[in-house]
């Protein structure tokens, strides 16, 4: 401060006798007026300065150690792989993390030695404490979880140091991963099968406690979906009488034989069974198509044209690899085990023996 206030001084002095030394010639002052202004220009200048220097002061104390203070020394890591436990036993997190401490003033006299192992000590001490408490299947929510609890400076617990992490990436182990995936497609198909056989009781429940409870709960849930044809419904108690008798495995009663003894039309039984939710149709196999494929080309059942078109269409699909659709077909049609160009056996060797 003291030499760059001794140059400033010196500046100033030597611009201003510039300046009073142009004014002078252009204005031709006497000569004492020269001796008058260099004295004046040596003396004025230092004077003002030195007192502006003593109306200011020296700077205070603290403003000086605020300038001289250190700065904080902070130090990072990167940890990788770490395995933290979940809520499922054997089931780990896979933590990856940048680490980041600053130091503390120590409450005792030892000294930190290895600063980052306490740092990465205390954040994996509560990442734990979160993962531990947190499902598998919920890896990508519980790594934003981590970012922010781990985002803020903590002390650990011996207090030399405050950590924090960044960078947080947290997944499974592939392996586990394909299990986790498993185990939900099994839950979710339990669920739906656990609803279709929901399902399915109600259904039979329904049928067998209301709608055919007895030939009387039969006719009224019929005349409720056909109020606007009530002979339509009188001439439907046979098949109604039956169903019911048989829904609850008793005979018709004897009050309603007479009319159960006349043959029920086809066309209210389809009706019936359509009103009546049924499962649905088991899926036609190859056999059963191959077999409508005949009876549609004319060779109906014992024709030895079946068999043999049969075995020959089996051999194809045996080396397309459809071993069982192949086995169904032989089992279907039984074919015989070999055939010739005219569509007959061909003759065991050890009948021509015989013959002779």
């Amino acid at each position: 401060m003291t030499t760059a206030r001794k140059t400033t001084t010196v500046f100033l002095t030597i611009l201003c006798g510039l300046l009073l030394a142009i004014v002078g010639l252009t204005q031709r002052w006497p000569m004492w007026t020269w001796t008058t202004l260099a004295v004046l220009l040596l003396v004025v200048p230092p004077a003002a300065f030195r007192i502006a220097s003593l109306r200011r002061g020296s700077i205070p104390v603290s403003f000086e150690e605020q300038l001289t203070a250190p700065a904080v020394e902070r130090t990072e890591c990167h940890v990788s792989r770490v395995a933290l436990p979940s809520h499922w036993d054997d089931y780990n997190f896979v933590f990856s993390a940048t680490v980041r401490w600053c130091l503390l003033e120590s409450p005792g006299n030892d000294p930190v030695l290895n600063p980052a192992g306490l740092a990465v000590e205390a954040v994996l001490n509560r990442a734990r404490a979160v993962t531990e408490r947190r499902e598998p299947g919920r890896a990508s929510l519980v790594q934003h979880e981590l970012s922010g609890v781990l985002s803020r400076m903590h002390p650990d617990a011996t207090g030399h140091l405050q950590a924090m992490a960044e960078n947080v990436s947290l997944t499974l182990l592939e392996r586990d991963q394909e299990r986790l995936d498993r185990l939900a497609e099994v839950r979710k198909d339990k669920a739906v099968w656990e609803h279709q056989r929901k399902y399915e009781q109600s259904k039979r429940q329904y049928l067998g406690e209301d709608v055919l409870k007895d030939t009387g709960s039969a006719v009224v849930w019929w005349l409720a979906k056909h109020d606007e044809h009530v002979e339509k419904t009188v001439a439907d108690l046979p098949l109604l009488a039956q169903l019911t008798s048989a829904a609850n495995d008793t005979d018709v009663p004897e009050r309603l034989q007479r009319l159960v003894s006349q043959q029920p039309d086809e066309r209210i039984a389809s009706e019936f069974m359509e009103a009546v939710p049924a499962p649905a149709a088991q899926e036609r196999t190859a056999a059963d198509h191959l077999a409508g494929f005949f009876d549609a080309m004319g060779f109906t059942e014992g024709d030895d044209r079946r068999a043999m078109l049969a075995k020959q269409i089996s051999d194809i699909i045996t080396q397309q690899n459809r071993y069982e659709t192949a086995e169904d077909l032989r089992r279907r049609f039984d074919p015989p085990a070999a055939f010739t160009s005219d569509n007959r056996e061909e003759p065991n060797p050890g009948d021509d023996d015989d013959g002779q």
